[in-house]
């Protein structure tokens, strides 16, 4: 017959018992979200020529709290997408409206509105990758998923933030040029002509001037489509 004592002791081992195997359930439940979380970042966000995608509802439960660790990434990836539609879309719109001499008077006044847009573009990136480092800072990741998403950081934030830094000054210079083409043939007036898409001056010296105002759009253009290349690739 067991005594109240012995009894104890059975209820007490039993207790224990079961609090190790709800404690390993739970840490099992970790380990799996951990591991979801680190497919899916190898399988998703780092695939190329792929913007991140919002998180389903089955993907938030799969992944629970490391929701959070996806949301710094897909922040930033959401504000600098809509900082470049909002500053840089203007831009390259109004630069492949010009086709003819008399397009560069028709798209100064958009341009110049663009190009006084760039600067918070500028800083509209500047805060977002801030905001990412320091969330990022504050990540109590294990090494395995730290080594993962250290990589996709890399490629969601640290590229794209670098690769804008040539392209704002950039988009700044070729807009400020094609402004003062558009200005200079607005002060010409009833003087300039447009026939079969080209321009006529009547003097020589009205068509140096504006051929030396035209002169460094090739290169600065070149310039210009380069870094905005190299952004858009840098945001896939």
């Amino acid at each position: 017959m067991a005594t109240g004592k012995s009894c104890s002791r059975w209820f007490a081992s039993l207790a224990a018992l079961l609090m190790v195997v709800s404690l390993s359930g739970c840490f099992d439940k970790e380990g799996d979200q951990r591991k979801a979380f680190i497919d899916f970042l190898q399988n998703t966000a780092m695939r190329s020529g792929e913007r991140l995608p919002a998180l389903t509802a089955d993907q938030k439960k799969q992944f629970g709290p490391l929701v959070s660790d996806y949301a710094v990434l897909y922040g930033f990836s959401q504000q600098v997408s809509q900082a470049m539609d909002d500053g840089m879309k203007p831009v390259v719109d109004s630069v492949n409206s010009i086709r003819v001499p008399q397009d560069y008077m028709n798209q100064r006044d958009a341009l110049r509105q663009a190009n006084g847009s760039l600067n918070v573009l500028g800083q509209q990136v500047q805060n977002a990758k801030m905001q990412a480092d320091s969330a990022r800072s504050t990540l109590k990741q294990p090494d395995d998923l730290k080594a993962v998403y250290d990589r996709v950081y890399q490629k969601v934030v640290t590229a794209p933030a670098d690769a804008m830094a040539p392209l704002i000054p950039a988009a700044q210079t070729f807009t400020q040029q094609l402004v003062q083409v558009g200005d200079f043939i607005q002060q010409q007036g009833t003087q300039v002509s447009f026939t079969a898409g080209g321009i006529q001056f009547p003097t020589s010296q009205q068509a140096s001037q504006y051929n030396s105002l035209i002169g460094p759009l090739a290169s600065q253009h070149q310039a210009f489509m380069q870094a905005y290349s190299s952004a858009q690739n840098a945001m896939q």
